[in-house]
């Protein structure tokens, strides 16, 4: 169902491409959007056991996206490195293919927050606590149920690594 990597040299083995996952900040979600357009956007997001999260309000292209089809991806950009002089990039990525879906359950809801909330702003628990509170209302997390996952880097880094 989902393509194998072209260049398998270059495939990362599976605990380095969730560590990618584990340990960025930044992930883009693409969707199936409006008109059949793909839509991406960056979100900042929480990776736990096979599974993405993050929140988003409970109105908007993305989760109207989601509800249309729940079949996404999710890429983390690990290392980008522009080598002039080579004329390419020292890279390493990962992919996510999943479904996603909201969280329903408000105790789930809460502790993903909070796994959130650690990550972005740690130390910050009793501020943390109160914006969650805040915006509870307004709050929809989603979660990623990974199915498919790649990890790439350049052909340097493989051989670096080797």
């Amino acid at each position: 169902m989902f393509r194998e990597l072209r260049r398998k040299k270059q495939q990362l083995p599976n605990e380095l491409t969730e560590e990618i996952l584990l340990k960025g900040t930044t992930g883009i979600l693409g969707v199936s959007g409006d008109d059949e357009y793909p839509y991406t956007v960056p979100v900042n997001y929480v990776y736990e056991d096979g599974k993405i999260y993050f929140h988003c309000a409970k109105s908007g292209h993305k989760l109207d996206s989601i509800r249309k089809n729940d079949k996404v991806s999710f890429c983390v950009i690990n290392k980008e490195q522009i080598v002039p002089e080579e004329f390419t990039s020292y890279f390493r990525s990962a992919i996510a293919f999943g479904r996603a879906s909201e969280v329903e359950d408000d105790q789930e809801k809460l502790r993903i927050m909070r796994l959130l909330n650690a990550k972005y702003s740690p130390g910050l628990d009793e501020a943390g606590e109160k914006e969650i509170q805040r915006d509870w209302k307004i709050l929809c997390v989603i979660q990623i149920e990974v199915e498919h996952l790649t990890g790439k880097e350049a052909i340097e880094l493989v051989k670096l690594r080797g």
